[in-house]
């Protein structure tokens, strides 16, 4: 790990940014090694596109297809999986260029879904990776049922996160298991064969042990270690980008948890409301360790890409209104630019964590290097259609020789530095692909939410959802 990011294991420990900078920590130990590269042969979308010559429609087109082929052709061979990166110079610090990510896996079989529909790739094209990434899955190493974060896409057998966080990680399992039972509910009523990787999908899920995971305290613990036990004691608090979690657990037919895990864990006995008003946008649910505002804009998407926020309500919030004020806060804290950032604005906002010229960093309002990363206004495109499109034009425009590369947008750039790094992170991709689908078709929404378990779990909680019949 660099100099520069050592703060962050002190920081780490800070109870209220345990989710938060788990996120910070995976590719703070930025990687790479080899000079091996993917090799690809680049369609014709890759060839400058002139963003003002095409219509939206044609716009997306173009992001989504690009954007796929991060887990298509740049998927490791052996799983089928998502790599938790991939550097175009080639340069892995840590040899990891074939480790895979389980959460960005997650989201990578939903963007299949999107390919196969989008007719980027065949049915049984699509078929064939998400059986291969299935029976990966199964032989893979586990944890009471539940996946490390990394994989040594070769062999199977876990990558230690840290040293203590060589188990199993309920988060990125959550993220994971939210893309197979909508890959699940894509399948499930298909000819035989697609019928049987719908069966195997359903024991895969109904193999994770979330009450396990609860420590016999009723919060749900991010990691367990066969080696170090719970010494990470990290317990999983609201808000952030952590809810679908908590759903998936009261949801589990075999491994469930009552809702007082939600209520009192997740929702802190009530202490995770919030009033907090900026820019004119009221924000009702108290983001971790952002006191009076709000956090990166993945805590928008990671849980909503298959948990669908439109008409999505509880007794704490209302999540389609204080996801779209969570991201227009972004989009005006641009326009204010207080820091007087080069190129901030209504073509270029949205804070996430990503890569930043200083190594991987959590960017927000209260945090703001400088950096605009394209997934947080690409994914937001539910939420902001409008402000997230003149992203798009500006990044295939203005920009493109220097933040678009053979699978879309680079993960972050800085005009204020002057820094273009060609460089993508997994899970950075992952949610440009279903967003905008989201935004297009409700695709992703409409599988995920149609799972009996799903809509079981949402009632126990006392979620109200235009898809609970």
């Amino acid at each position: 790990m660099k100099q520069h990011d050592a703060p962050l294991l002190k920081i780490r420990q800070m109870s209220w940014a345990i989710p938060f900078l788990s996120l910070l920590l995976f590719s703070c130990q930025q990687t790479t090694g080899t000079s091996e590269t993917v090799e690809t042969t680049a369609p014709p979308d890759t060839v400058a596109v002139q963003a003002g010559q095409l219509s939206d429609e044609a716009l997306l087109d173009t992001l989504q297809r690009q954007t796929f082929r991060y887990f298509w052709e740049g998927a490791e061979p052996t799983s089928g999986m998502a790599r938790e990166r991939y550097h175009e110079d080639g340069e892995y610090p840590q040899k990891d260029r074939n480790v895979v990510t389980t959460g960005a896996t997650g989201f990578g079989v939903m963007a299949i879904l999107v390919g196969i529909e989008r007719e980027f790739i065949t049915r049984e094209e699509g078929f064939k990776r998400l059986k291969q990434i299935a029976d990966y899955l199964e032989k893979a190493d586990r944890f009471h049922g539940a996946w490390p974060h990394w994989l040594q896409g070769e062999t199977g057998k876990v990558k230690p996160f840290s040293q203590m966080d060589d188990g199993g990680d309920l988060v990125e399992t959550a993220f994971l298991v939210q893309g197979l039972l909508t890959v699940r509910q894509y399948f499930v009523n298909g000819n035989e064969q697609e019928k049987a990787l719908a069966a195997q999908i359903t024991k895969l899920w109904e193999g994770v042990d979330w009450n396990w995971y609860r420590n016999k305290q009723n919060a749900l613990f991010w990691h367990w270690s066969p080696k170090y036990g719970w010494k990470m004691n990290f317990p999983v608090r609201g808000y952030n980008e952590c809810l679908i979690m908590y759903v998936l657990a009261a949801s589990s037919p075999t491994h469930g948890v009552p809702a007082e895990v939600y209520h009192e864990g997740w929702a802190r006995n009530g202490d995770i409301r919030a009033n907090v008003e900026l820019y004119g946008h009221k924000i009702v649910l108290d983001h971790q360790g952002e006191k009076g505002s709000v956090g990166p804009l993945f805590w928008a998407h990671y849980s909503y890409l298959g948990l669908d926020p439109r008409g999505l309500q509880d007794r704490y919030a209302d999540y389609w209104e204080h996801n779209r004020n969570h991201t227009l806060i972004h989009y005006d804290y641009a326009l204010e630019n207080p820091k007087g950032f080069k190129g901030y604005g209504e073509n270029s906002w949205g804070m996430t964590s990503s890569y930043s010229p200083k190594g991987y960093a959590g960017h927000s309002p209260t945090r703001d290097l400088g950096v605009i990363t394209p997934t947080a206004a690409l994914s937001s495109f539910p939420y902001t259609p409008d402000e997230s499109m003149k992203v798009a034009r500006y990044l295939y425009g203005d920009l493109q020789k220097k933040v678009i590369g053979e699978f879309g947008p680079y993960d972050a750039y800085s005009e204020t530095e002057d820094w273009f790094p060609k460089r993508y992170l997994g899970i950075d991709q992952g949610p440009i692909v279903v967003m905008v689908e989201n935004h297009r078709s409700g695709l992703l929404w409409d599988l995920f939410m149609s799972a009996p378990e799903v809509q079981n779990g949402l009632r126990k909680l006392g979620f109200e959802s235009p898809h609970l019949k």
